[in-house]
């Protein structure tokens, strides 16, 4: 599968963005897809995942309860809805595909991800 992230840009301290992951190809809705965020001099962070059917999903600590992952397998498409932006939630985010049928999250991780788009860049200032 291949992806392709847009929706990012520069927003103030409070903001909210949505982001949106495209897919090609007829298999998309046997993936799980994340996003995963790097900002600059720092290590990729696993931010947010959707089970391949979008009846589960996972929020890390930093972005529970503003932040709101979905999916439309019809449309071949994964959002991201970031509410309440921070300065710390600059980063190219991108968005990734792994396939599988689970719908539990415990020990994943960015490396997981088998197939990764170009990443978007969100930039909040404060």
């Amino acid at each position: 599968v291949q992806l392709q992230a847009s929706g990012g840009g520069l927003v103030q301290a409070g903001a909210s963005l949505r982001l949106s992951c495209a897919g090609s190809g007829r298999t998309f809705s046997r993936y799980a897809i994340g996003w995963i965020r790097q900002a600059p001099g720092k290590e990729r962070e696993f931010v947010t995942a959707i089970s391949f059917s979008g009846g589960a999903t996972y929020y890390a600590d930093s972005v529970k309860g503003r932040f709101t992952i979905s999916r439309d397998n019809a449309k071949n498409t994964v959002y991201l809805q970031m509410n309440s932006l921070k300065p710390e939630d600059t980063a190219v985010y991108y968005c990734a595909a792994r396939l599988s049928a689970q719908s539990v999250f415990s020990g994943w991780s960015a490396s997981d991800f088998s197939s990764w788009g170009q990443g978007t860049l969100v930039t909040v200032s404060s």
